[in-house]
């Protein structure tokens, strides 16, 4: 019965052991900085391995780079040890949602997703911080020691976000911003499916440097659009030089040749046209005619007629050559009729897949309104009667792009998740179409009364109207509070206003926040403690006293893979996940239960180790399995 690790695994280990083992000859041993003998690979045996140029130090080549990004690479793949603690009272329907609102740093949310929904994404969008003077951006320093760092100028504060203003006038402006932006990406694309796509807002300020960024953890292959979107309309006279109405979003595949094609979602109204339909699909009559072309050949008519010119006496050029005509004809997709006694050639215009969606999303598309940075906020604002975010995007732009690639039944998520138009954009695109998406949104505990001292004067009404709010609900000054809100109250909304029974629809999520691991550090390094024997009660139980059984289950989740927004039923001392997929008990054990959960024949068993009552209990434990259900995979923490 083997130990969970419960931590996430260190990628740069695994990658250099995969390294070793196909080319063990290439692993060598030096000194590190301080004279520690380490392994290391020896570049030059390498290149004469794999038969290629392997660049030098001092070789010229062609790079994106900045201060600390090999330390920023680093940090995408360093282990944590961490856990996402579940909360019950401010979930909604806890036990049947498949959406999730977690509560953290998104980097360390990340990496402990990272194994679980591996390849399981279908799409990532994101609205991360612009960069502009007055902007917050996380802070993740790679020049001090960690003690250093946290006593300085008190970036982190009580909640533990790490948080700065980055002022224009700072030395390293653009490279905070990149080593911000960097790990994340690099952690979150291991996320998507083969065919999952990233779309990420960004205005001018460092939309330059994050598609560098993109092109080098992505590729540039990858790459498939730079979308424009009006986020403005009208104003601007203020400005100095040129009014700036527009932001762009970035757009990468995962994998390009596994992409399926993008297509806009019809409007209603466009929708209305195709009054036809038969057994392949709905269309409508149109005339196969045309003004211009080079199909012209003679078309006869029911009585005889034949139709070659029109009444100027120039050739009729139609829509298909002639051979294609005909095939029409055999497969009933051509009527000639009389109207007004002439007559008509028409063909069946079928209703395609969608249309290609264009570069550029203007306040006014041909498709339908995808709003501005004022209708995200008018968004908000019905549900609370105030301002209380800042420029946050409009549904409708995001269920814009959700319609691209995001298929009934798939996984978005959006790591900085802000004001929650990402959950209400998934809500409304499956109220319209029965849809099963599920969200994913993530969004540190940022304090509001922060901004009450902030340099704009628009930023500190904003923060004012938050945290008026929040005091009327009693809730504690923190962004979270709101966006956790605003999505409980466009769920009711949607329900309420659906035409159809919208019973089945899933307006509910699953609060979970990031925490320290679950387990005290004698887990992790027992052969230290045991040589300090005045904490050998340490042994006792390397649990921490503060935490629940469903604390425990969820990190157990996350070390075993399992997605965490599954079933979840509670038998007696025991957990029922996924249908029994996973049956976990963390109370007092003796044989009978054991019996009894090797009976159910779960893929997983997990138990406390200081739970078994008894060495029977724990002599019969592997007998009672062998016996039942062999096949189990049993595990202790």
């Amino acid at each position: 019965m083997d130990k969970l690790k419960m931590h996430t695994p260190d990628l740069a280990a695994e990658n250099f052991a995969k390294l070793a083992e196909l080319f063990p000859n290439a692993i060598t041993e030096t000194a590190d900085e301080n004279g520690v003998i380490i392994r290391a690979v020896d570049p030059d045996i390498l290149a004469q391995e794999i038969n290629t140029h392997v660049l030098s130090a001092k070789e010229e080549r062609y790079q994106f780079t900045w201060p600390d990004k090999r330390k920023s690479i680093l940090l995408a793949n360093a282990p944590i040890a961490a856990a996402l603690r579940p909360c019950r009272e401010e979930s909604v329907n806890f036990d049947t949602t498949e959406n999730l609102y977690i509560e953290g740093d998104n980097l360390d949310v990340l990496k402990l997703l990272r194994e679980t929904y591996l390849n399981r994404v279908k799409m990532i969008y994101i609205d991360p911080p612009y960069n502009t003077s007055s902007d917050f951006i996380y802070n993740d320093d790679f020049t001090e020691d960690a003690e250093s760092f946290l006593s300085r100028d008190g970036q982190f504060d009580e909640l533990g976000n790490r948080l700065v203003k980055n002022p224009d006038t700072n030395g390293r402006f653009h490279t905070d911003w990149l080593n911000m932006i960097f790990p994340r990406l690099r952690v979150a694309r291991d996320l998507l499916t083969e065919e999952g796509v990233l779309f990420i807002s960004i205005d001018e300020n460092e939309v330059h440097n994050l598609r560098k960024v993109c092109d080098d953890i992505f590729g540039v292959s990858n790459f498939i659009s730079l979308l424009v979107w009006q986020n403005k309309k009208g104003g601007g006279n203020d400005s100095q030089f040129i009014a700036t109405e527009h932001e762009f979003i970035l757009v990468y595949a995962k994998s390009k040749p596994n992409l399926h094609e993008f297509y806009e979602q019809y409007s209603d109204e466009y929708a209305t046209r195709y009054k036809e339909e038969d057994e392949k699909g709905k269309f409508f009559w149109d005339t196969f005619k045309r003004k211009s072309g080079k199909q012209y050949y003679p078309i006869e008519c029911p009585d005889g007629t034949v139709m070659q010119y029109d009444d100027d006496g120039n050739p009729i050029s139609w829509l298909r050559s002639q051979p294609r005509f005909l095939q029409d004809v055999k497969e009933d997709e051509i009527r000639i009729i009389k109207i007004r006694d002439k007559w008509s050639v028409q063909f069946k215009q079928r209703m395609p897949e969608g249309k290609k969606p264009r570069s550029i999303f203007t306040t006014e598309f041909v498709v339908s309104d995808k709003g501005t940075t004022s209708t995200g906020g008018d968004d908000v604002y019905e549900y609370f009667k105030k301002d209380i975010f800042s420029n946050p995007k409009p549904v409708e732009l995001l269920k814009f792009v959700l319609g691209f690639g995001l298929e009934k039944s798939d996984i978005v998520i959006d790591f900085f998740s802000g004001s929650g138009t990402i959950a209400e954009a998934v809500m409304s695109l499956n109220a319209s179409d029965d849809g099963k998406r599920k969200y994913i949104a993530v969004q540190l505990q940022e304090d509001i009364d922060k901004s009450l001292t902030g340099s704009s004067a628009n930023a500190k009404r904003v923060a004012e109207n938050a945290v008026s709010v929040l005091d009327e609900m009693g809730l504690p000054h923190i962004l979270t509070e709101i966006g956790k809100e605003r999505i409980r109250r466009a769920g009711r909304k949607i329900v309420e206003e659906s035409p159809l029974d919208r019973k089945g629809l899933d307006i509910g999520f699953r609060v979970l926040k990031l925490d320290s691991s679950n387990m005290k550090d004698v887990y992790y390094t027992p052969d230290e403690y045991a040589q300090m024997q005045f904490n050998l009660s340490g042994f006792m139980d390397n649990i921490k006293e503060d935490r629940t059984a469903e604390d425990l289950l969820f990190q157990v989740m996350l070390d075993l893979g399992i997605p965490l927004s599954v079933a979840i039923r509670r038998d007696g001392e025991s957990w029922n996940v996924n249908d029994g997929y996973l049956i976990a008990c963390f109370g007092t054990v003796d044989t009978a239960l054991i019996t009894e959960i090797a009976k159910r024949k779960p893929y997983y068993a997990v138990f406390r180790d200081s739970s078994f009552a008894g060495d029977s209990a724990m002599v019969n434990f592997e007998q009672v399995f062998a016996t039942y259900s062999p096949t189990t995979i049993r595990r202790v923490l």
